[in-house]
């Protein structure tokens, strides 16, 4: 942090050791001190010269400067702060919700080499605290500061933020700062100011509902008091607490069996809520007893206490975590040992999630824990009723995490965002369109670069072609690309039907950053994105579809058949087509549509088969051509 010698000279918190300015701009140094006090402004042999206004605002604007660094900065009036270690470069504000906000250590199974080679003090990252504010439109944030990237910080870095800085600063040699403003769960509607939100009526009706303390404290008051009852019940009446079921003796004959993964609503349970135990022996060889391990369970719905012979080892509060449990060296005896999971579903279908790893791992020895375990109900409980989440309501994210950054100048911006929006997706090209449009008005700095991430696939893949939320709104994200100086990466073969949070994050970084080159940088013959639709026609019984962004020229990725294509008529029901490609157009036809008026390609949760591709590996934007 700056050395300060009172608190009358203040900077806004993104003006700190380590910054990045962007390059090739006019730069604002900004900040408060005594009102009309005369400031001056040392950097790199040049002062600059400014007097606060009655309300002690000042600022000076720093010539275009190239890329370099690093650079030291002092700020006079009557107090002194000195700045050190400032680069010049490239500035990205990385934004929206979980999946942007996923840090390296959650994807750490797929890139443990790069987090233990992690080092680059080019890449700067500021991360943006997460708060809310629906009264006042932020000149500042709560707290934050600028680090590199190295072996100590990567593990909190934003796994897509990291990729893509990584990525551009070994393309173009030149330092790359990071501003994530990102909020797990956070939906479009909480990033747009209260101009925008006029636009959207009921959103703007909640922006003023929640102007009122009064009723965020009722809400938060009842949503505390329900929780807060609900678990201390499930607690009391728990008959695995009063019985102490974590431990290693506890009989278990008339426990019941039940395959892991899996939920126990599909089983003689039944569908029901609160508190369910489990337990399963294995044998631990000699030569491991003495080891650290780690314990691997895959996803739990929804909480979890786990416990090895008896000893606490870990919890998590809330479904998406992977359960990763480090298993501390004497814990495990030789042979016989005891696994017991105290498992909480508060609401839906409790169990453990199928397709991810249940194992415990040392250095060259593993011990598979799917299959067969013991369960019995703690206690029966009521589905709870879900907090408010109030945070994630309309203008308070934009208010407190995005305005305080607009003096800030950047390059551009990144958006990884849409899966809150997917119950009401028909206004998603609205929402996404106004966002872009709003923040270049905000941040005053023209059509700047936005690009954002495509969904990808998820949920189970279906046996027949059918109506998609997911795929809906991913064609108004395709959409929006109508709104000038945008780019999008689309991510529909690398996401993961069971989990929101897909693994691979560094696909995603470095398909943005193929966006970036030819929208950022001008870089006109990058091949940018995989094929995307434009236009149809129909010859007889089939219908040619063409397309742009084809590269090279299009592809079957892996051989093979096209898939996930399907073909309607006038009876509006689409069926599963064949489809080829010749000379890079798409033919698609089937034989019980003898007239087809429209096509869909992998208009699906999870079109887990899509596989039209350009021949620089860049999968095609699903799409349809039908307006009904």
């Amino acid at each position: 942090m700056p050395f300060m010698v009172s608190a009358q000279l203040r900077l806004p918190k993104l003006i700190s050791n380590g910054l990045v300015l962007q390059r090739g701009a006019e730069v604002k140094i900004w900040g408060w001190s005594a009102k009309n006090e005369k400031v001056s402004v040392n950097y790199r042999d040049s002062l600059y010269k400014t007097i606060a206004n009655d309300k002690g605002e000042w600022f000076v604007m720093l010539p275009i400067q190239k890329a370099g660094g690093p650079y030291a900065m002092n700020i006079c009036a009557s107090d002194t702060i000195h700045l050190k270690n400032i680069l010049v470069g490239d500035v990205w504000v990385c934004s929206g919700q979980s999946n942007m906000e996923l840090p390296m250590r959650r994807v750490s199974p797929l890139y443990k080499e790069e987090i233990a080679k992690a080092d680059n003090r080019n890449i700067r990252y500021f991360e943006v605290p997460k708060k809310y504010n629906f009264n006042t439109v932020k000149n500042d944030l709560q707290n934050g500061n600028w680090v590199d990237i190295n072996k100590n910080t990567i593990n909190n870095i934003s796994a897509v933020s990291y990729f893509f800085a990584q990525k551009l600063n070994s393309e173009y040699n030149v330092p790359i700062g990071i501003i994530n403003s990102s909020l797990g769960g956070s939906p479009a509607q909480a990033w747009l100011n209260e101009e925008a939100l006029k636009e959207f009526p009921s959103y703007d009706a909640e922006l003023q509902k929640f102007k009122n303390q009064a009723v965020i404290d009722s809400i938060e008051q009842s949503d505390n008091s329900r929780s807060n009852n609900w678990y201390q019940k499930s607690t009391v009446n728990d008959e695995g607490q009063k019985g102490n079921w974590r431990a290693k003796g506890s009989n278990t004959s008339d426990w019941s069996s039940m395959t892991i993964p899996g939920y126990w609503a599909d089983g003689k349970l039944g569908y029901v809520n609160g508190v369910v135990w489990f337990r399963k022996e294995i044998e631990i060889p000699a030569e491991y007893c003495n080891k650290e391990g780690l314990l691997n369970m895959g996803r739990i719905i929804d909480a979890d206490s786990v416990f090895v012979n008896g000893k606490f080892i870990g919890t998590t509060s809330y479904q998406y975590p992977p359960r990763r449990y480090t298993i501390p060296a004497g814990i495990l005896v030789e042979g016989k040992n005891t696994l017991s999971i105290r498992v909480i579903s508060n609401g839906g279908r409790g169990g453990f999630v199928d397709g991810k790893p249940y194992q415990i791992v040392f250095d060259d020895f593993q011990i598979d824990l799917k299959g067969e375990w013991k369960y019995k109900l703690g206690v029966a409980m009521e589905p709870l009723q879900g907090p408010t989440f109030i945070r994630w309501k309309s203008g308070g994210l934009y208010n407190a995490m995005i305005a305080p950054l607009l003096n800030y100048k950047i390059k551009g911006a990144v958006w990884y965002q849409g899966e809150s929006n997917t119950g009401r997706p028909n206004e998603y090209e609205h929402l996404l369109s106004s966002l872009i449009k709003n923040w270049r008005k905000q941040w005053g700095q023209g059509d700047f670069p936005f690009l954002c991430v495509q969904l990808p696939n998820f949920m189970s893949p279906k046996d027949q072609p059918s109506e998609s939320n997911w795929a809906m709104l991913r064609e108004a994200q395709f959409k929006a690309l109508s709104v000038p100086n945008t780019g999008m990466a689309v991510t529909i073969d690398i996401g993961e039907w069971n989990d929101i949070h897909p693994l691979n994050k560094k696909d995603v970084g470095e398909r943005l950053v193929l966006a970036a080159k030819r929208i950022a940088y001008g870089d006109d013959h990058v091949i940018y994105s995989g094929p995307m639709y434009r236009s149809m026609k129909v010859e007889k019984n089939k219908v040619i579809l063409s397309f742009d962004q084809i590269g090279s020229g299009l592809i079957v990725k892996g051989g093979g058949e096209l898939k996930e294509f399907a073909i309607a008529g006038k009876d509006k029901k689409f069926v599963w087509a064949k489809a080829k490609i010749v000379d890079n157009k798409v033919i698609v036809w089937s034989d019980k549509v003898k007239k087809p008026l429209a096509v869909r390609y992998a208009w699906a949760d999870n079109p887990e088969s899509a596989n039209l591709f350009n021949k620089e590996k860049l999968p095609a934007s699903p799409f349809r051509t039908d307006t009904w």
